[in-house]
């Protein structure tokens, strides 16, 4: 009878706090005097959680704690033959109490370099003519650091060379065309003025890079000088240098990448999806498996999270959820089930509630209000650069987002990645945009904002990862120290893809070791 009224009295304690006891608890009347440390190590606002099963949480706010650990615990305490092993729990929990984090704690060692957020003002064609003399200013840059391009001057002073004479330009390409005789003429300028260079056939190496060229990109040029015309011994892109740094974490952890979820299409993979699920939260899987689940600690989702409302002529007949609010919000319900301790960062892409002009910025709350309420999400802008991992002693990854609508683009106009698998190969059209040290160079690969201050599609600094989406193709590969990562799908194939040579590999997932810097792919 003492028991029992002791047992009241730390009930109404546990109550008072935001706490509903299980009443597992209660069994054989057991003493529950010691649960008193427990709930005194803890302030008001925060939560603790002892285990699923013990407490209810009757708080909004929620915090995590070491859920492997803790169901580990249990079922070894439980094969023991300890049936109520609640006692042991809560010892473990008190002295691993650093797993119990706040939303802030959670997302601690992300650090967003760059995100997109300036407010839209009104474009004139002074806008278009101040981005790309900016664009210019930037890649000539990049460019003026090349040993190879010895001998720079502006187009300007062409004129003053004699015939015949060694030249090297920075310049941007305004045409592209073939002559009669199958020599590649390039009108290009820079700010002082404009000439012609040409890319003669009888050079197989430097004609096929020329070939890949396209309209609008900065590039070298070394050549000799003739009558209005440059005759180009040799072309340099921006590209990456060789010396870039390959880091690796000093510990093991592991990075996650999803993109194209399209929840709300009728061909969304759900039944998919929630295996996903149920393999993050270690549910399934081998225990090796179970084991690298355990330390996962991000989560990238690149773009596309819903199928959107009027993205294409009769959408909504290929929708099952035909509201748009409705869509982020059952998208929000299935990425809540992702573990509270890996760190989701979250861009949009062409199909998401944002506008298409890049760069595109956070989702909008307004739509995706579910989602900016998850504690463990960090949205972003299309294009982001997100610094994961850092410690005091390691810098961290710096991984650059990009959706990816300039794809499409790429593989309809340039011939080594149209000719060389197209959409089945994202390694190809990310190493060409490292290569251009752009994520759009062409003005017609996407729509974008012409800011006059930057554009914010030149990959000024060299990323760690780049990872991207849209094309609903798997796709794992690096380029000089990078690593090029594509997202796969959660949507089944629709005719739209059919007609345009998509071929979708849906619910496959790449995961890397950021120690190793190896990289899996996972079939769901």
């Amino acid at each position: 009878m003492i028991a029992e009224e002791k047992n009241k009295e730390i009930v109404n304690t546990f109550f008072q706090k935001g706490f509903l006891l299980s009443p597992d608890l209660f069994e054989d009347n057991n003493d529950l005097s010691y649960l008193v440390d427990t709930i005194s190590k803890f302030d008001d606002t925060r939560l603790f959680f002892l285990c699923r099963d013990v407490f209810k949480v009757i708080e909004s706010e929620i915090f995590d704690a070491n859920w492997f650990e803790i169901e580990r615990l249990r079922a070894m305490l439980e094969k023991k033959g300890n049936a109520k092993p609640y006692r042991s729990l809560i010892k473990f929990l008190l002295e691993s109490s650093d797993q119990c984090q706040t939303a802030a704690e959670v997302k601690k060692d992300i650090k967003v370099r760059f995100s997109y957020d300036k407010e839209i003002q009104k474009k004139s064609i002074g806008s278009f003519v101040a981005y790309f003399k900016g664009r210019y200013r930037s890649m000539e840059k990049l460019l003026a650091q090349r040993q190879e391009l010895h001998s720079l001057m502006s187009i300007s002073r062409l004129k003053n060379k004699q015939a015949k004479e060694n030249v090297s330009l920075i310049a941007m390409v305004t045409s592209k065309k073939v002559t009669a005789a199958q020599n590649i003429i390039l009108e290009v300028e820079d700010l002082t003025g404009n000439t012609t260079v040409l890319v003669n056939r009888n050079k197989p190496d430097l004609y096929e890079m020329a070939k890949d060229i396209s309209n609008d990109e900065v590039v070298g040029i070394n050549g000799v000088s003739g009558d209005n015309i440059v005759f180009a011994t040799s072309i340099i892109f921006p590209d990456i240098p060789l010396t870039k740094e390959f880091k690796k974490a000093p510990e093991e952890s592991y990075a996650v990448f999803l993109s194209d979820i399209h929840v709300g299409s009728n061909t969304f993979l759900k039944d998919k999806f929630n295996k996903f699920l149920d393999w993050i939260n270690g549910r399934v899987g081998n225990e090796k498996q179970r084991e690298m689940t355990r330390k996962i600690k991000y989560l990238f989702i690149v773009g596309d999270l819903v199928d959107g409302v009027g993205i294409y002529p009769r959408q909504e007949d290929d929708l099952i959820i035909p509201d748009i609010f409705e869509q982020y919000k059952e998208c929000a319900r299935l990425l809540s089930e992702v573990p509270n301790h890996i760190k989701m960062i979250i861009c949009p892409g062409n199909h998401d509630s944002t506008r298409l002009s890049e760069p595109q910025p956070p989702l909008f709350n307004e739509f995706a209000k579910p989602l900016s309420k998850l504690q463990n999400a960090t949205l972003v802008s299309n294009p982001a650069i997100v610094n994961i991992a850092s410690t005091n002693d390691f810098p961290g990854f710096d991984v650059l987002m990009y959706h990816g609508s300039s794809f499409d683009y790429y593989v309809a106009n340039i011939d080594s990645i149209r000719n060389n698998g197209g959409y089945d190969r994202a390694d190809l059209i990310m190493k060409y945009l490292l290569q251009k040290r752009h994520l759009a160079p062409a003005h017609k690969s996407t729509l974008y904002v012409p800011d006059a201050e930057s554009d914010c599609l030149i990959i000024e600094k060299v990323p760690d990862f780049f990872v991207s989406g849209h094309i609903h193709k798997v796709g794992v590969s690096s380029y000089r120290g990078v690593s090029l990562i594509c997202g796969s799908c959660w949507q089944d194939i629709t005719s739209f893809q059919i007609k345009v040579g998509h071929h979708p590999e849906p619910a496959r997932v790449p995961i890397v070791n950021l120690k190793t810097r190896d990289t899996k792919v996972l079939r769901f």
